[in-house]
């Protein structure tokens, strides 16, 4: 017999081991690791992915380093993944790193003491991006073409996502990219959509719009009320178009916070943290 599924109790405190390990190198030649913040505890733990933001171009495992610590904390495997940046390849390149880290944590979470049995995400900016594509394309051909032989026959389907400021509409950000005269984020979107049309055909904003055949498992959206880098507004729009389209989706909106407002220790990291514990703890 295997062991019992653990209860998961977003107020537990656990110490934890970090540890990382390479899963995959990528078309560029760099080895992509995989950071693994493991309770140390009887589990088995459920199993959180980390998909990391950086407009696509920048930032690795570590970005999100201190919510990582404070999920592991309270009792997930939280395993955080470099993915292949613009420079190296464009899209669909880090979408289908992350569509292989969720194969692999399937085939693999269990030797770390994880639950394999339903796999969320926390995605942060571009890697909400790469989050909400993963929710509503587990099995796109585009998405799922990096084999994993020892367990050929998974797919990406995950359970939930929680997000912080994820870029739900690309294009929309580019927009307003333009309009503050941005350079270096108009050449990050410049870098990744290549060619320029997949912003609209990776857009999860029109996605939804185009009424395309999709997966809707739950979402969670913390979003800063300052925001002038994914705006409010279009995050509130994104929101209720999935609702709309029968998804549950969870919007929150923190006043006084900027983009990476986590990023700070304060009152309002404080909130996200147990905003996150808590919707997991909802959807195991």
């Amino acid at each position: 017999m295997g062991k019992a599924r653990t209860r998961y109790d977003p107020a537990a405190k656990f110490e934890i081991e970090v540890s990382e390990v390479a899963y995959r190198r990528n078309g560029a030649g760099r080895t992509l690791m995989a950071r693994i913040y493991q309770p140390k505890g009887a589990g088995p733990f459920p199993v959180v992915l980390d998909l990391h933001g950086g407009a696509w171009n920048n930032k690795d495992r570590h970005a999100e380093e201190p919510m990582d610590r404070a999920l592991a904390a309270s009792g997930l495997l939280v395993v955080a993944i470099d993915m292949t940046l613009a420079p190296e390849a464009p899209y669909p390149a880090c979408v289908q790193d992350a569509n292989y880290a969720v194969r692999w944590l399937k085939a693999k979470s269990a030797s770390w003491n994880g639950d394999p049995s339903r796999i969320g995400v926390y995605g942060s900016s571009s890697g909400g991006h790469v989050a909400e594509l993963l929710i509503m394309r587990p099995r796109d051909a585009r998405y799922s073409g990096i084999p994993l032989p020892e367990a050929p026959g998974l797919d990406a389907t995950v359970a939930y996502a929680a997000m912080r400021s994820p870029v739900s509409n690309p294009f929309a950000r580019f927009q307003n990219a333009e309009n503050l005269k941005r350079d270096v984020m108009m050449n990050n979107h410049t870098t990744f959509f290549k060619p320029w049309e997949t912003i609209h055909e990776s857009n999860p904003q029109e996605i939804l719009e185009r009424h395309e055949a999709v997966t809707l498992a739950p979402l969670l959206i913390m979003q800063g009320a300052l925001d002038d880098n994914v705006l409010p507004a279009v995050q509130e729009r994104f929101a209720a178009t999935y609702k709309k389209a029968g998804g549950q989706c969870e919007f929150h909106v923190f006043e006084g916070c900027e983009h990476e407002w986590v990023a700070k220790p304060g009152p309002q990291t404080d909130r996200a943290r147990e905003m996150v514990k808590g919707f997991i703890a909802r959807h195991l």
